[in-house]
């Protein structure tokens, strides 16, 4: 069997970000369901965990299969590594390999962006260049900067780093693009229209009393019913949107930690398929949060794109 292999140049050669931004769009407008996406599948392995994320869906569907080693950011390498098999849903036939690491630092800044953007947009009165602090020093806070660009092309951005020599060379990197971008102190968000918190801390990350009542906050760095990005403080004072009701509920610490999963799924929350069609009410004159732990349709949806226009 020749299943063809699509590497990181390809992945990045098929989507930038705002190809993959609009290829998340199109899967919930074409009747992805988050709801319906499967559970994510955690196993132990050396000083980290297997991750495998399987999705059942039409015409096509597949699975990521993925590591995650915490220690790797000691030796330079990427936190999660992975490859992504992607099948005729038809015939369960695998029809192609992609090389996972850059799908998912693609797919989940677009999945963000596409998410955050739609939050910005219910409001007539939000900067039209916003200010955004990003929380992260690693491949995801870069590419949700990337991301950010392509939808605000105006914006000025800050950055949060708790390595300095991680958040120095986030910073080169950037500057080398062309990008401005001025280090800041947790306490920056009240300054800033929307904030992106992309790390693997597993407590909040700033103060959740101090973000403007207009601002857009989007927290993904995190999952676990134990860990969380945003403190009570900031969930309690926000309307709060999600990547998925179901996942919340299974993995979501941003929410489990600041209010019973019992009265979060009474609430009945839109989630990013209400978000992208529209489907959904912004409370204005409280912050918007948004919460995400990762989803399998993310992947096969851009693993899609990249499949059949390369």
């Amino acid at each position: 069997m020749n299943i063809p292999y699509f590497g990181a140049e390809a992945v990045r050669s098929a989507l930038p970000f705002d190809r993959a931004i609009s290829g998340i769009e199109e899967a919930l407008n074409g009747g992805v369901d988050p709801e319906n996406d499967s559970p994510r599948i955690f196993s132990p392995a050396p000083d980290g965990e297997f991750l495998l994320m399987p999705t059942n869906a039409t015409p096509m569907t597949g699975v990521k299969v993925a590591t995650i080693a915490p220690l790797n950011k000691d030796k330079n390498l990427p936190k999660i590594q992975a490859l992504y098999i992607l099948f005729d849903a038809d015939s369960l036939s695998p029809v192609a390999i992609v090389e996972g690491t850059e799908l998912t630092a693609i797919r989940t800044p677009a999945s963000t962006l596409a998410a955050v953007k739609h939050l910005v947009a219910a409001d007539s009165s939000f900067p039209k260049a916003p200010r955004i602090l990003v929380f992260g020093a690693g491949v995801q806070a870069l590419n949700h900067v990337r991301a950010s660009l392509t939808v605000y092309p105006a914006a000025s951005f800050g950055v949060v780093g708790r390595t300095a020599s991680r958040t120095t060379q986030l910073i080169e990197t950037l500057t080398n693009e062309g990008v401005e971008v001025q280090q800041e102190e947790p306490s920056a968000v009240a300054n800033y229209d929307i904030i992106l918190c992309v790390t693997s801390s597993s407590e909040p990350v700033f103060d959740g009393r101090l973000p403007q009542d207009h601002a857009v906050v989007a927290s993904v760095g995190q999952h676990g019913l134990n860990a969380r990005e945003v403190d009570t403080a900031l969930v309690l004072r926000s309307d709060v949107y999600v990547e998925g009701r179901a996942s919340s509920w299974r993995e979501s610490g941003d929410l489990a930690l600041a209010r019973d999963i019992s009265e979060w799924q009474a609430m009945d929350l839109a989630n990013i398929q209400d978000l992208v069609r529209g489907e959904f009410t912004r409370n204005l004159g409280r912050p918007a949060l948004y919460t995400g732990v990762g989803m399998a349709w993310e992947d096969l949806a851009l693993a899609t794109v990249i499949y059949k226009n390369l």
